[in-house]
């Protein structure tokens, strides 16, 4: 266990076991304020696999946090969904009441499996909710972080606007639907994969989007790739069968291991960091719970774009992958002399 937390610099871990409640918080880092990240309701096929997810995303959520210029830490939770009938209500306020009792160091949100219902409830027994029918739900304002980290990856690399070109998108969530919306806005071209067949026919209808199968996505000609679905898609076969100039997505945790970004780099397929590209929930999040205004949330999450920018530039300059230099940029915020200015210090 020590190991693993090592490993991922995780700095505490919470437990929590009453009735069908089997819960997991993980704090990662708490340098810049306290730890915020949405609360994930899947079935696990084991604990250990429900610790180890919630200690991944812990600590993409603080690498996500450093960038985007939010005063928190990152955090994770994970509530193993019981097998059978149970009762949702009772086991979300005592989820509720576990996180009251961390006293604040932990704020949580909404995440895959969970809805701004379950937030109602949490809130019913807790304050250190983010995401709550009265803040209202992150997707649009992820999506429109997503568009807008698209356009500056197309203008980056191509040198053009949105229009016209092609976009590939894996999953039709409530994120990769609304992307699909802004970008047939725009004028692109769609293809869409989805294992919900009404999502890809109501894309089909909507946008004129082109419907593949789940496995063809990856081979189709487009300009951008965009993951949308499940994390560790790009993996050592997946990305041998891509034909894209840009890979950029919101789906967390894409890359299957780090040595897949600089496949990437070297493929000349720029990549726009997940963590970066997808921060737009979070800086809503963080924004709305700090009582933000909504112009004042849009200035913020319109900043990914600069922070973006840097990473492309820097990674052309350094001829180092775009993973690499995100992930060193965090890393001198999370862990380094802050008066440093260096130059990953001073692209920050």
């Amino acid at each position: 266990m020590f190991s693993n937390m090592h490993t991922q610099s995780v700095q505490e871990l919470h437990f929590c076991q009453q009735g069908s409640l089997n819960a997991v918080v993980a704090i990662h880092n708490l340098r810049l304020g306290p730890a915020l990240g949405g609360c994930r309701f899947i079935e696990y096929d084991s604990d250990l696999a429900a610790i180890e997810d919630a200690m991944r995303l812990a600590k993409g959520m603080s690498y996500k946090a450093a960038l985007a210029r939010v005063p928190q830490g990152g955090g994770k939770s994970v509530i193993m969904k019981p097998k059978g009938e149970f009762d949702r209500e009772a086991l979300f306020k005592q989820f509720g009441q576990f996180i009251q009792s961390l006293g604040g160091r932990y704020i949580t949100a909404m995440d895959s499996g969970t809805n701004v219902s379950d937030m109602d409830i949490l809130r019913s027994q807790t304050t250190f909710v983010s995401s709550s029918s009265n803040i209202g739900d992150p997707s649009p304002t992820t999506a429109h972080g997503m568009f807008l980290g698209i356009e500056t990856a197309v203008r980056f690399l191509m040198n053009q606007s949105l229009k016209g070109i092609t976009v590939a998108i894996q999953g039709l969530g409530h994120v990769g639907f609304s992307l699909a919306a802004q970008l047939h806005e725009a004028g692109c071209h769609l293809i869409v994969s989805d294992m919900d067949r009404e999502k890809t026919q109501l894309a089909e209808r909507s946008f004129s989007a082109k419907v593949v199968a789940v496995n063809e996505i990856y081979k189709q000609t487009c300009d951008v790739f965009s993951p949308c679905g499940l994390g560790g898609v790009l993996n050592d076969q997946t990305i041998n069968q891509l034909n894209c100039k840009i890979v950029a997505g919101c789906a967390n945790n894409q890359l299957s291991h780090d040595g897949i970004a600089q496949s990437l780099h070297e493929m000349e397929i720029l990549y726009a960091p997940d963590y970066v590209i997808n921060s737009g929930g979070l800086i809503f999040a963080s924004s709305s719970y700090r009582g933000l205004a909504a112009k004042e949330i849009e200035r913020e999450v319109n900043k990914l774009k600069d922070t973006l920018n840097k990473v492309f530039t820097l990674s052309k300059q350094k001829n180092m992958s775009t993973n690499f230099i995100a992930n060193s940029m965090a890393e001198q915020i999370l862990y380094g002399d802050m008066a440093s200015q260096n130059w990953i210090m001073e692209a920050v």
